[in-house]
């Protein structure tokens, strides 16, 4: 079945990956699309990276408020939605006696409805969408139904920031073992030859030398090395990607 709607999402956020440069740029359009396309009058993006919640960006003038308030007494509807992924929907925030005092909290501000909406949980990070309206019981089943769309929307962004994160990280680690590893290569070729022993040998006298040292197998290499030649190994050129 076609759905129009969700295909026009989609597309816009296509678009908006290509003309954005960072993630937080990404969810600014986002948010501010979601917005002006709702009953809703501000909107804050929650994101938690191990067990600390995050307000990334925030539109409507209250948002921030009104999630710090939630994450200082660690209750409220946004992290109710983060922790349970489900959404959380007040349609009058005066007749609602959860989460303590952040019901009258928000009615001082001029908040009287609210809809937050989980960000799929991915690897080590959560969140949720914050929605935030003036009016009571401004928030319709369509409306819910397009912000979860755009919920899934910032998901599939964060997490694609978070692939690319964390595949930077591993190149680095990947350099980091690589250099070690022909660092540790060297100095058993030196020992092999110095000694005229075969390499397992020549391992076994390099990890009795680390032991013996009080230093890591890689750092008891490279001090051999460096007493040898007069200067440390040459580092190995960084990994770069294929053109």
């Amino acid at each position: 079945m076609h759905r129009p709607d969700h295909d026009r999402h989609a597309l816009d956020m296509i678009d908006w990956l290509l003309e954005t440069d960072t993630l937080r740029d990404f969810l600014q359009h986002l948010v501010a699309d979601a917005v002006g396309a709702s009953a809703a009058d501000g909107c804050g993006v929650t994101v938690q990276r191990r067990s600390r919640p995050l307000t990334v960006v925030s539109t409507g003038g209250v948002a921030d408020k009104l999630d710090e308030k939630q994450y200082g007494q660690d209750d409220g509807p946004c992290l109710q939605a983060l922790r349970t992924g489900e959404i959380v929907h007040v349609p009058d925030m005066l007749k609602e006696s959860r989460w303590a005092g952040y019901p009258r909290f928000a009615t001082s501000l001029g908040v009287r409805s609210a809809l937050s909406v989980p960000i799929a949980v991915r690897s080590h990070t959560a969140g949720a969408l914050n929605f935030y309206a003036a009016d009571p019981h401004a928030f319709t089943e369509d409306d819910r139904h397009a912000l979860a769309l755009s919920a899934a929307q910032a998901g599939g962004a964060i997490a694609l920031a978070q692939r690319l994160a964390d595949a930077e990280e591993f190149t680095r680690d990947l350099q980091s073992a690589l250099a070690s590893r022909r660092v540790i290569d060297q100095a058993i070729g030196v020992v092999m030859q110095q000694r005229q022993c075969t390499e397992e040998e020549a391992l076994g006298l390099l990890r009795r030398l680390s032991q013996q040292t009080n230093l890591k197998l890689h750092d008891a290499c490279t001090r051999l090395l460096t007493d040898i030649a007069g200067r440390p190994p040459t580092p190995q050129p960084p990994l770069r990607p294929r053109p």
